[in-house]
């Protein structure tokens, strides 16, 4: 299975993957089976190995080209990904009950950390990495791709917050998000939120500079193109 009969399999395939696991009765489900951990450890798998086909054939499939390339084009990702970075550093392990997978216990509506900035601070990054890689990858294939993973994103975050409302109640979920954002500085700019627990920034921000700087050196090894313009 070649072509694009193999990059429709390999997305409905991760597009199932993402969305199935996600309804409650399903999940409740896998974990009264393997536990919240072993679900987890199963669900991350299923999406690296997942993502890692989808990749490699979306560069197998027919190359239909929509815009030409130009040098100045690589230099988006590469000053996307920081704040792509920034947003996986602080949201990944942060307490935080709005997130997709995120934990409710040590979460303080007075104190939202990520929250305060965006509720979905890895949607977002996923986001950000998505339509940054469009711009430099015209081809049909990878602007199906790297287009589905920012609606997929920008989409999953506000059906996130209406599920949210639903299992709360509009009270709770009000008194739970009033000093968050869905979208980024919200909270921020309106005066419903100021940063705290500034104690810990400096390991975040040390934490998002070795995953940038790993994403850009593994870039050609593992993807086979280098993540800045020809002759930087």
């Amino acid at each position: 299975m070649t072509g694009w009969a193999e990059f429709a399999v390999a997305l409905l395939l991760f597009l199932a993957a993402h969305v199935l696991p996600a309804r409650p009765r399903i999940k409740a489900l896998v974990v009264a089976r393997i536990g919240a951990a072993g679900f987890g450890v199963v669900y991350s798998l299923l999406s690296l190995g997942l993502l890692a086909w989808l990749i490699v054939a979306a560069g197998r499939a027919p190359y239909v080209l929509l815009w030409s390339y130009a040098p100045w084009q690589a230099w988006v990702p590469v000053l996307a990904m920081g704040p792509a970075c920034l947003l996986l550093a602080f949201g990944i392990g942060t307490p935080n009950p709005f997130s997709f997978g995120g934990r409710a216990d040590g979460f303080d509506p007075a104190r939202p950390g990520i929250a305060g900035v965006t509720r979905h601070p890895v949607l977002l990054a996923l986001a950000l990495w998505a339509g940054a890689h469009m711009l430099p990858n015209g081809n049909l294939a990878h602007v199906i791709l790297f287009g589905l993973f920012a609606g997929f994103a920008l989409f999953g975050m506000v059906m996130i917050d209406r599920r949210k409302q639903r299992e709360w109640g509009q009270a709770r979920w009000h008194e739970l998000a009033r000093a968050t954002s869905l979208w980024p500085g919200a909270a921020l700019f309106t005066g419903r939120w100021r940063p705290s627990g500034l104690h810990l920034l400096a390991v975040r921000l040390v934490t998002a500079l070795v995953l940038y700087l790993a994403l850009f050196h593994l870039h050609r090894p593992v993807i086979g193109v280098a993540p800045h313009p020809p002759g930087f």
